[in-house]
Parts: structure tokens; sequence; C-alpha cells
């Protein structure tokens, strides 16, 4: 018999093994802890120099707002917004990690990213707990608007153009996503079987 012909004849089997393994797949992802992401944004205003024309400032805002998101990995960062007042940060989350692991989860809580063709910089924060997601970003992000001047020099100035918002659902890890490709590796594992019986 034909492989399409036998696809044809097992699609009902082919497709319940494929619902199965997304469910299982789905399943297993709620073993993991899930986390929530709060975004922010912080819009880098660069002083610009009589004669420089707006989208040369807007592209000097954007690499540095490159450099910014590379020192927000950094401990002088992590310091930074841990001495940051006016946020109810856990973290004793971090404190009980040695130097090598708080570094590393440091690196996978707060991110940052530019927005391309601004001059904006998106603060990411992730926790377990939603509110502590919100509080850490809002941190980062006070962080830059009061100290990013250091990383950067002082004729540049940063402003909380967007406070902190939470994810509704949890980002971490990503549940559709993990559904979705354990369906498809349910279908083709199935599919295999089917075609060389």
């Amino acid at each position: 018999m034909h492989p399409i012909s036998k696809i044809k004849h097992g699609w009902k089997m082919i497709l319940v093994v494929g619902l199965l393994a997304g469910s299982l797949s789905l399943l297993a992802t709620f073993i993991f802890p899930l986390q929530y992401r709060a975004d922010a944004q912080v819009l880098i205003i660069s002083q610009s120099r009589y004669g420089v024309d707006p989208y040369t400032t807007v592209k000097s805002a954007e690499r540095i707002g490159e450099n910014i998101a590379q020192v927000m990995q950094t401990s002088d960062f992590y310091n930074k917004v841990k001495a940051q007042e006016g946020h109810q940060v856990g973290w004793s989350y971090f404190e009980k990690l040695n130097e090598r692991q708080r570094r590393k989860a440091w690196q996978k809580s707060v991110s940052g990213s530019v927005i391309f063709g601004t001059g904006v910089l998106n603060v990411n924060a992730y926790s377990f707990d939603p509110r502590q997601a919100i509080e850490l970003a809002g941190a980062a992000a006070d962080t830059l608007v009061s100290k990013g001047w250091q990383y950067v020099g002082g004729d540049v100035t940063m402003s909380l153009v967007n406070s902190p918002v939470v994810t509704r659902f949890p980002v971490r890890p990503n549940l559709l996503i993990n559904a979705i490709v354990g369906f498809l590796i349910g279908l083709l594992v199935m599919g295999f079987l089917v075609v060389r019986r």
C-alpha cells in the first residue's frame, strides 16, 4: 500500500495520538514553576547638539539602548536595582544563591530590548509571583531613570513612559507552544509508525 494511502487510512489514529501527545506535553509543562512577565518602557533621550538631524538622534538612542540592555544583565546593575528605594522586591530569592548562581538567576529575571526606530527601551522582569514581577520591573526602570546616565554619560537622560504591567497568564514555560510542539511530535511519530506498518 502507498504511504499516502496508509496515512489516509490511519488519520484518526494519528490525530488521536497527536492530541494525546499535546495534552501530555501540556501537563508536563505544569511540573515546572510558571513565571509571569512585567513590562515597563523607558524613553532614552539623547541631548541633540545643534545641527544634528532627528534621525541621527534616534539612531544614537537606539545604540545606547542596546548597550543598556546588555548592562542590565550585570551584577553592578543588580546592586543598583537592589539599592533602589520605593519597591517591595523580595530579594531573598537572590540572596540565598552564590555569586555565580545569582548572576544566572538575575539574567533570567531581568532583560531589556530596544524598539527599533525609536529611543524606547523595554524593561522586562520575570517572577513566579505577578506582583513581584511588577515590583522588579518598576525597580529596574526607576534605576535606569535615576542612575542610567552612569552607564552612558551625562548627555543622555531617561524617562519612564510606561509603568510596569504584568501579563495575565504565565509566559514561562510557554503553555501554548509546548502543547503545539507535543501535538506535532505525536503526529509525526504516529504518522511514521502508520507508514512503516
